[in-house]
């Protein structure tokens, strides 16, 4: 699946554009440490990925460890507004967790998690775009911070991040996606059969 075609797919999935380069930034970064974000955090944010995307005969979002590249992202790509969110959204998701089942994400059973996350995610669809943030574009590091601009829910942070730290992983491109590492020459009719896995480039 090429970058650009990922993009659109997070872009439909979500409701709200992701725009930026944050690929290559955290390429750059992937060996300084230090995210401002701690295990626990991670350990978080690895369960929400894996409940958006589940191990099943493939494998899943906690398998990419996607939760550490979410920190990564956000620490070397997102402004500080956009930190920030991202950060009281965690908080906000263990709140609404412990509001309806009295205990945090962590501890909650799976289907409880996916019952969470569904709500949260239609949350997200209406608050963009009653806000009119399907054209939010992510901050680029060391670009001036737009105070009138409206950031997304943040449910759409997790999702996005999800979808694009496990499609463009090893795991997701080489297990899930149909990968071939040296291109051959270009066939315009090759045979497809319905249920085929998407290409990764």
């Amino acid at each position: 699946m090429e970058r650009r075609e990922l993009l659109k797919m997070i872009a439909a999935a979500t409701g709200a554009a992701f725009i930026g380069n944050p690929l290559a930034l955290a390429a750059e970064s992937a060996q300084r440490l230090g995210t401002g974000f701690s295990a626990d955090d991670v350990l978080l944010l690895n369960e929400i990925a894996e409940t958006i995307i589940p191990r099943t005969d493939s494998p899943g979002a906690k398998d990419a460890n996607i939760g550490q590249l979410m920190t990564r992202l956000v620490s070397d790509c997102y402004l500080p507004s956009e930190q920030a969110l991202f950060r009281q959204g965690m908080q906000k998701l263990n709140e609404a967790a412990l509001s309806q089942f009295s205990k945090p994400f962590l501890l909650l059973e799976q289907k409880h998690k996916h019952s969470l996350l569904t709500e949260l995610n239609d949350e997200a669809y209406r608050y963009n775009k009653q806000n009119k943030v399907r054209h939010w574009e992510l901050g680029r590091p060391g670009g001036t911070p737009d105070e009138d601009k409206v950031l997304p829910h943040y449910f759409t942070l997790f999702k996005q991040l999800t979808l694009f730290g496990f499609f463009t992983s090893k795991p997701g491109a080489t297990q899930v996606l149909r990968y071939v590492a040296v291109p051959g020459r270009y066939d315009g009719e090759f045979p497809y059969k319905k249920g085929d896995k998407a290409w990764a480039t």
